[in-house]
């Protein structure tokens, strides 16, 4: 059985000095360097207890039902399940919810436009609104056989062209570069009177897995491609990597981990030898230039939910607002015609199209998506699932469960208990799920383990089972077996496992 690791924070500490040394970087203070101060003693006695990994699978733990803590939705489990607030909110917060849940929904149209505070769209966008992506704040799709792109977008970047971009990825300025016509995303969308720069295309080949007892499962690899360019080639060294919108829940939560707590379960170079090299996603803060823990994102290069949320609207929408003021979104300065179109600033609301409070209530709106409580938690099979799951050495990426900090910025998010199975670390997952781009400390096969609370509903909130960054797996079995580099011996682990105890390991991650 892989043992969950010790969370000893200076060994941690020690893996990523070594990251950094030779790097701009390396001579910062790292967050969670200091430990995690906001405990007392008592308190940090308490937290380590709760939060050991357990060993007894023979009834739940105690208070593992509800995965968010204080703030875990309680309501009917229903397709609306990922979108009710945070339980523990106050009837002020609900109502600051609800204000950021309609501008969530918000159309937003080209300009110029008589519906003023709506204006600014694109010119070159990928969605209208953040709830055409998030659709009921759940996972999204791969594109079908109708070409609905809507939850799945095109991630571009290129490799520096000299050494003074190269010093500015090493001081961690910057995670990439991006194509310099076409920007960092692909915009599949324009407003009227412009060209969308291109199409997404994408195509499937299966392989045959064989499993214990002899089943056999067929994984569908995808190649995916831009047809139409609008604006002439590529750059030769632009990668391109199709990234599918995640869930929603409990983001203010994750971010209300200390960072102590995640940079101890890092082990970069592997010092313990058990295989398992997670490393922390160290990145720039660019409101404060301190270095910051990345934890959002499919390669963790965000460290808070407004940083999130405001490059989701620059680059999803075509949205400026205060942390990403350029008004043409992510029109290049190769576009010409896109940074000629009327952008939707209104001087008597403020210097960017989605100012503050706009931003400030959606971010809180993201925050505050409740977690569902678990369902069957208690249940002989889910017990057995769970009990194999450790066994197999999945948890050694997949955290069970933090306590959040003392000092967290809102109340609601304070000194929980969280169920979140996630290390928020990178790690490389092999050569099948590489994408070949690198994003800031994340290399082209690396990526950051995901969360699995809610997975058991994702069917009923989204009505599917695609799985991974870019939704190649269409069932949670695909999903596992697609896990490489760290994670092969867990997945081997599941693939040599009688056709029963499959069954059950899946029940538990459906309760979850």
């Amino acid at each position: 059985m892989k043992r969950a690791r010790s969370k000893s924070l200076l060994p941690a500490l020690g893996g990523v000095l070594l990251l950094l040394a030779a790097g701009a970087a390396g001579s910062e203070p790292l967050p969670g360097s200091e430990g995690r101060a906001d405990l007392s003693d008592k308190d940090r006695a308490r937290v380590e207890a709760v939060t050991r990994p357990t060993t007894e699978f023979s009834r739940a733990e105690q208070y593992e039902a509800m995965s968010g803590g204080a703030a875990t939705s309680t309501a009917a489990v229903n397709a609306d399940s990922f979108s009710h607030f945070s339980e523990n909110l106050t009837f002020q917060q609900e109502e600051g919810f609800k204000l950021g849940n309609a501008l969530f929904r918000k159309v937003w149209v080209s300009s110029p436009s008589s519906t003023q505070a709506s204006d600014g769209l694109g010119p070159l966008f990928n969605s209208r609104a953040c709830q055409n992506c998030h659709l009921k704040d759940g996972r999204g799709h791969p594109p079908q056989a109708s070409d609905d792109t809507s939850t799945t977008f095109l991630r571009l970047a290129r490799p520096p062209a000299n050494a003074a971009e190269q010093g500015r990825l090493d001081a961690l300025d910057v995670p990439n570069f991006p194509d310099p016509v076409y920007g960092g995303q692909l915009q599949d969308f324009a407003v009227p009177g412009l060209a969308a720069e291109g199409r997404m295309r994408v195509e499937w080949s299966e392989e045959p897995v064989r499993l214990a007892g002899g089943e056999t499962v067929f994984l569908r690899r995808p190649r995916y491609s831009v047809g139409e360019l609008a604006y002439g080639a590529m750059d030769p060294g632009t990668t391109i990597s199709p990234r599918m919108t995640p869930p929603m829940i409990g983001l203010g939560l994750v971010e209300a981990i200390h960072e102590a707590d995640i940079m101890a379960l890092a082990d970069p170079e592997d010092a313990d030898g058990d295989g398992i090299s997670g490393k922390a996603a160290l990145v720039r803060d660019p409101e404060t230039g301190q270095l910051a823990l990345g934890r959002f994102g499919w390669k963790a290069q965000n460290a808070t939910v407004r940083r999130q949320t405001a490059e989701a609207f620059a680059n999803d929408i075509g949205i400026s607002n205060p942390l990403a003021p350029a008004s043409h979104g992510d029109c290049t300065a190769a576009q010409t015609a896109c940074l000629a179109m009327p952008d939707g600033v209104q001087k008597r609301l403020g210097d960017t199209e989605a100012p503050d409070p706009v931003l400030d209530l959606v971010t809180f709106y993201a925050e505050n998506l409740a977690v569902p409580a678990r369902r069957k938690a208690s249940f002989e099979e889910t017990l057995a699932g769970k009990k194999l799951f450790y066994e197999a050495g999945c948890t050694a990426c997949h955290t069970p469960k933090f306590v959040t900090r003392r000092d967290a910025r809102d109340k609601a998010q304070s000194f929980q208990l969280i169920w979140p199975y996630s290390d928020f670390l990178l790690h490389d997952m092999g050569e099948g799920l590489a994408d070949g781009q690198k994003v800031g400390l994340a290399d082209g096969r690396e990526w950051r383990t995901p969360p699995l609370w809610g997975i058991g509903l994702t069917e009923t909130v989204s009505g599917h089972t695609f799985f991974l960054h870019d939704g190649r797996a269409r069932n949670l079995t695909e999903a596992i077996l697609w896990h490489g580099g760290e994670a092969q011996a867990a997945r081997d682990r599941f693939a040599d496992l009688e056709a029963a105890d499959r069954a059950a390991l899946l029940t538990f991650l459906e309760s979850l």
